[in-house]
């Protein structure tokens, strides 16, 4: 048996968020708005701004989302939201900002610290309602039942997840994601691919994600390359919104694999980025898991019209595809990011279990140990 799940309603379109009427007026009377501080300073605030006030709805503005979110980040969001006397929240901006506005909805209701609820299924508590807009085209956060939080005090990402945290509305504005940078262009860009791509590959994967999936790769494969190139390429910009929004879906319904395990132990210790990080490791591990999931990975390069004499050659071709990409978008080495060599292989032990502990990998389509993935940890760095 199957089971499908996506916010209670989703709009998409140009200009959205300034031609919407009555809508946010629909979850609250007065929002939190959740953004970062360069977000805060943009146009697209100020264009949130008229619309509540069109709708009637008062708003109180936090911009302390400074790269990912942490436990204290999420504490703060909860007193300024009791103290401003907020009932629903809106997460504008990447990733980072809309997990925030996901974690801070729970901790208005639940007992103790977010750090409490690392590996706790959060399926039962009636939260605040949570709009998100996503500002990149990536996280797919807007429309999944996870959010990330980084523990100061350990330094681990820890992922929370439960049907409580999917949000009330998504609203995907395209022109959000005009002249954003090259390089957070090339990693979120990649984190949908890879989202796709694991989705479509995972143990658990399903007839609706597989569609959407296959969707978002096709996209992904032919607008990211322009989109990375031209920043103002409005019809890029579009179409990767799209493919972000979902592969977002996908992973909500049939979860991610074994490059997501392992990305967020290497992205907690060294500082990188969460897209980065996976982009990192996409190649390595898509390559381990290509005879293992080499039906699935054919049955994309048939759709993706790449000529090849048998599924073999369909399944490596589509591999090698994808590590073109890699290579036109610049993705570093980790060496060349600035990642130690002595910390991290003295790192790898630890974040070998960390990966296999997050419960990611056994949704692959092979059987992963530690050791395995303490070996494909070295093969990546090198």
């Amino acid at each position: 048996m199957y089971q499908f799940k996506v916010p209670d309603k989703i709009y998409m379109g140009d200009n959205i968020v300034a031609s919407i009427e009555n809508v946010f007026n629909l979850y609250g009377k007065h929002a939190l708005i959740v953004t970062g501080p360069n977000i805060a300073r943009s146009t697209m605030v100020a264009s949130l701004e008229r619309t509540l006030d069109n709708d009637r709805v008062k708003y109180t503005v936090l911009t302390n989302i400074e790269g990912e979110p942490t436990v204290s980040m999420i504490e703060h969001g909860v007193e300024v939201y009791r103290e401003s006397g907020c009932d629903f929240i809106i997460g504008l901006g990447g990733g980072s900002p809309l997990d925030a506005a996901k974690g801070i909805a729970a901790m208005t209701v639940l007992e103790g610290t977010i750090a409490d609820y690392k590996g706790v299924r959060i399926d039962d508590a009636v939260l605040p309602p949570v709009v998100c807009i996503p500002t990149t085209a990536g996280s797919g956060s807007e429309v999944t039942k996870y959010t990330i939080i980084t523990d100061e005090n350990t330094g681990a990402k820890m992922l929370l997840t439960g049907n409580s945290l999917l949000p009330k509305m998504a609203m995907l504005d395209y022109t959000f994601s005009n002249g954003c940078p090259k390089a957070v262009t090339a990693a979120t860009g990649l984190d949908a691919l890879t989202h796709a791509i694991e989705a479509f590959i995972s143990v658990n994967a399903q007839p609706l994600s597989d569609a959407l999936a296959l969707s978002a790769i096709k996209r992904i494969m032919r607008y990211l390359p322009q989109a990375y190139r031209d920043g103002s390429n409005f019809t890029a910009r579009r179409e990767m919104s799209i493919a972000a929004l979902q592969a977002g879906i996908c992973i909500n319904n049939s979860s991610v694999t074994l490059i997501h395990g392992m990305s967020r132990p290497m992205g907690a210790r060294f500082h990188v980025p969460h897209g980065m990080s996976n982009a990192m490791l996409l190649n390595v591990c898509l390559n381990d898991m290509e005879m293992a999931a080499r039906h699935n990975l054919a049955r994309i390069a048939t759709y993706l019209r790449i000529q090849a004499v048998d599924e073999i050659d369909a399944s490596e071709k589509f591999v090698e595809e994808v590590g073109k990409l890699v290579e036109k978008l610049d993705v570093p080495t980790m060496s060349k990011y600035g990642i130690d060599r002595n910390a991290y292989m003295a790192a790898v032990d630890d974040m070998s279990f960390e990966a296999i502990m997050s419960g990611s990998p056994s949704n692959a389509p092979r059987e992963y140990t530690a050791d395995d993935i303490r070996d494909i940890y070295i093969r990546a760095y090198r």
